[in-house]
């Protein structure tokens, strides 16, 4: 009996060396309150909801503690479920499918009817390259330095894609970072878009974008395919997708296949990309100094990239004329967080004049963000990876 009562207490012995309460370090704990943050954030003030709560809950996922024991339930462990699951985040799977279902979505109807605002889209993108600057001076090597930039974009999927190829052990931190501050914009962009603004410039209207065809809806695409993939190569599986995505829409005669890659495959795809780049956080990854530099590299492109776009508008305003002028507050949208930056001038618009609606116009340097950064991600592939 006494050998029976010692067996039994070993195994308990066994059991307890591989629960998370014996596992469990000050990390494991930090990052645990960080999931929980997310998750809060997105159900008591809908910041980013469908983006939040999936990493938010991948944080806990990937922060259980658990015994080293060749278990392979962790997201690092070869061959575990949650390491296959994570290969379209680190092999760079999941970004150009959710590029294909951002494309079938998207309306490139005010980009079209006023072209100029794709100047906004690109002036933004300094943001991106600004953060890289900084970066390399901050000791980053140039590969990671692409990298961290790239999170100005306030594009995710492009910042999983480029640190997926160019810097995979920091992968984790540009991800979280990047959707971090998609979901902050509301809070980040208002005061900038302030103080780079006087009242009449806010009080500008903008002349209603003219009825674009369906012509030339369908070319549009295909010509944007050819111009940018031929530019810039290397952006071909965010460009291809975000493209073939859009003519899908467009065609009028694939609503089948459209319904299908903005519905069910984008939403499936934004649950795994979600919930395996939150258990990517794994405290003895993730808690890093590098990781608090790149959030603060982070919010510094972030904020480049919207005063960047703000100015832009107003240097371009001096070369208008008085009814061709374009309203600042949709400077800010160049960033490519779809529709949400749009919407944030639509907002600041309406604070000075409730009648002046800007969502329309500030679609147009939002969607150009898109290939904006895109286009940056794939320039920055292109001679770092050489």
């Amino acid at each position: 009996m006494g050998s029976f009562g010692s067996f039994l207490l070993e195994n308990l012995e066994v059991f307890l060396s591989y629960t998370g309460f014996v596992n469990a370090t000050w990390g494991h704990l930090v990052m645990i309150l960080v999931g929980l943050g997310f998750v809060f954030l997105a159900i008591k003030y809908e910041f980013e909801p469908l983006l939040l709560i999936p990493i938010g809950f991948g944080i806990l996922i990937g922060n259980i503690p658990f015994k080293d024991a060749g278990l392979q339930v962790g997201i690092y462990e070869e061959g575990s479920v949650l390491n296959i699951l994570y290969q379209g985040v680190s092999k760079g799977w999941y970004p150009p499918l959710i590029f294909l279902g951002i494309g079938a979505m998207t309306d490139f109807s005010a980009l079209i009817s006023n072209p100029k605002l794709m100047l906004i889209g690109a002036a933004a993108q300094f943001g991106i390259f600004g953060a890289y600057i900084i970066a390399l001076l901050m000791g980053f090597e140039p590969n990671q330095a692409g990298a961290i930039g790239i999170i100005g974009g306030a594009d995710g999927p492009t910042a999983i894609f480029l640190s997926s190829k160019l810097a995979p052990d920091l992968m984790g931190a540009i991800a979280v970072s990047a959707y971090s501050y998609m979901a902050l914009v509301p809070i980040i962009q208002p005061p900038f878009m302030k103080l780079l603004t006087n009242k009449k410039e806010r009080l500008i209207r903008m002349k209603p974008p003219r009825a674009v065809s369906t012509t030339e809806k369908i070319i549009f695409p295909i010509v944007g395919l050819l111009l940018t993939c031929f530019l810039v190569p290397s952006g071909l599986p965010l460009l291809g997708m975000l493209f073939f995505g859009n003519l899908l829409k467009e065609s009028g005669v694939t609503k089948r296949l459209a319904d299908t890659a903005k519905g069910p495959l984008i939403d499936a795809v934004t649950i795994l990309l979600g919930v395996t780049v939150g258990a990517s956080t794994q405290a003895t990854q993730f808690l890093t100094f590098s990781s608090i530099k790149i959030f603060a590299l982070g919010a510094l492109s972030f904020v480049i990239a919207t005063c960047t776009g703000v100015l832009f508008v107003k240097v371009m305003n001096l070369f208008l004329k008085e009814d061709q002028k374009v309203n600042p507050l949709i400077g800010n949208a160049g960033v490519s967080a779809v529709p949400d930056s749009a919407r944030i001038s639509q907002v600041v618009g309406l604070e000075y004049d409730p009648t002046n609606y800007l969502l329309m116009h500030a679609m147009g340097p939002n969607v150009a963000g898109v290939i904006g950064s895109s286009v940056a991600a794939g320039v920055l592939l292109g001679f770092l990876s050489i």
